[in-house]
């Protein structure tokens, strides 16, 4: 099937990271030290996640941001470069690359602080003409400056491209940028947040998508963890189940997984169903091992899965 689709390029804006990850028995509570044998540095930032995430799915994939003149950039940029990932246009400046403290416990679950550095230096002037025009996707998160990311959002709206935000870390998203980006993935919290900041109290979580993208005209794509995913484009809701993961082993980069899989998935044309669908499999995957990077799948490992035990329930959304 992914034969038989053009591949436009995907680019990503966003944040690069080396994350160092701990195993710990249970998560510290506030005040507390909790002792680990030791750590992993691997590479990561939501970012540089899934722009891996889309190119190991299969999509052609352009990497824009910042890393410091420290040994953290190798290690920061070995997964992308192995994965051919474009990283022409990502800039070193003075700043230390940027390192996020994950620490996953003996269920999987995760407490992850980030330290900026590098990714406060990226700018929106980094992303080329080349990359904005119509059949293009620019993919954005909420780690790297936001101002930088509504610059962003603006000339790929002016130039054609379609533009994908991941509102993670929550923050707020000004009403003009929901008005003109075309898919925005989101968790419940964040779509609370964005409903709120809309005036729109929505108490049931399953209306939120729909709520969303009435209001704003955007494909909405709301992850509900186990639960799985639903999406509404304003006249049609799709909701899918989570793919069964026999062994949770970390959690971290499950997200971003699903958000580089369904980009993927889209640039190449597939309908918002089978990209649901195909997303929720690799997010499922990477689950199954430890990390962010190491643990996503590719587009083969993805479409060896069961896809009939994954069914896609569309309906009319209801007014």
């Amino acid at each position: 099937m992914l034969d038989q689709l053009t591949n436009p390029m995907i680019t990503v804006f966003g944040s690069i990271n080396v994350d160092l990850v701990l195993k710990v028995g249970h998560l510290p509570l506030p005040g507390e030290t909790v002792l680990c044998p030791t750590y992993e540095a691997v590479a990561g930032g939501k970012g540089a996640n899934q722009a891996l995430a889309a190119a190991q799915a299969g999509a052609d994939v352009r990497m824009v941001g910042c890393v410091g003149q420290d040994g953290f950039a190798d290690i920061a940029l070995h997964d992308l470069t192995a994965a051919n990932v474009e990283l022409s246009n990502i800039q070193q400046t003075l700043s230390p690359t940027a390192c996020a403290a994950v620490m996953v416990d003996a269920k999987g679950e995760n407490s992850i602080v980030v330290a900026s550095g590098a990714n406060l230096d990226a700018k929106a002037t980094q992303i080329p003409e080349d990359a904005l025009r119509p059949g293009d996707l620019l993919v954005l998160q909420m780690e790297v400056p936001h101002e930088e990311n509504w610059i962003a959002v603006r000339r790929a709206h002016v130039g054609g491209a379609k533009t994908m935000l991941s509102v993670a870390p929550v923050a707020p998203v000004p009403p003009e940028i929901l008005d003109i980006v075309d898919y925005v993935l989101v968790n419940e919290i964040e779509g609370r947040a964005i409903a709120v900041a809309s005036d729109n109290n929505v108490i049931d979580r399953m209306q939120l998508p729909g709520a969303l993208s009435r209001r704003h005209g955007f494909l909405c794509v709301m992850t509900l963890g186990r639960d799985g995913a639903i999406a509404a484009n304003g006249e049609t809701e799709w909701r899918i189940p989570a793919l069964p993961v026999k062994e949770v082993v970390d959690t971290t980069g499950a997200g971003d997984a699903f958000a580089g899989c369904f980009a993927a998935a889209m640039s190449r044309g597939q309908g918002v169903e089978d990209a649901l669908r195909f997303a929720s499999i690799g997010a499922g995957l990477s689950c199954s091992s430890l990390g962010a990077q190491p643990s996503f799948p590719t587009a083969k490992a993805i479409l060896q899965e069961e896809w009939d035990e994954l069914r896609t329930i569309e309906s009319p959304l209801s007014k």
